[in-house]
């Protein structure tokens, strides 16, 4: 019979290759499926023809750092650092927390359930200066309370609540692995 070693002993001990598997897998799949997601943003964007509003930009920004911080914990596990491979997927989870509540402010904005900011609304401040005034009154202010698309009644951003929930949950189950 083995006695179980102290905590603060344990912690130093090799993780086994299950902890570092599920880590790597974990990590894996938020950086695919966090690309994916900004590909469709950017598939959206420049082939269909929708414009992103203030809140669609904010959104994509966990996106920006989390698939390289997932991609750390991926780099982690596979050389054996489960310790800072936790760090980074517990980073990365947090990270697609932040986006899911902006994705779930921004469907809110949608439904009108609350006022979006003032960047979103369509009026500005008075601008003079000849032609730069002339272009100010051409441009198309993209709204965020108006979904421009919408699939089985739900937006976008309401996509992207769904998606960074999910990369939340696998996130946090690379960055719990135990021995």
């Amino acid at each position: 019979m083995t006695a179980t070693p102290p905590a603060a002993h344990r912690a130093a001990l090799p993780s086994s290759p299950a902890v570092r598997r599920r880590q790597a897998v974990a990590g894996l799949v938020v950086a695919a499926i966090g690309a994916g997601t900004l590909a469709g943003a950017w598939y959206f964007q420049l082939v269909v023809g929708l414009a992103p509003c203030p809140l669609c930009l904010e959104q994509r920004i966990p996106y920006y750092v989390g698939v390289p911080v997932a991609l750390a914990g991926v780099l982690c596990a596979v050389i054996g650092k489960a310790g800072p491979a936790r760090v980074a997927l517990g980073l990365a989870g947090m990270l697609m927390a932040l986006g899911t509540y902006l994705a779930v402010y921004h469907a809110g904005v949608e439904w009108g359930l609350w006022a979006g900011p003032e960047t979103c609304s369509g009026a500005g401040p008075a601008v003079g200066g000849g032609n730069l005034l002339g272009q100010l009154q051409q441009a198309r202010v993209v709204r965020c309370d108006e979904a421009p698309w919408r699939l089985f009644g739900l937006s976008l951003a309401g996509y992207n609540a769904f998606i960074a929930a999910g990369l939340v949950v696998v996130a946090m189950w690379g960055a719990t692995a135990k021995d």
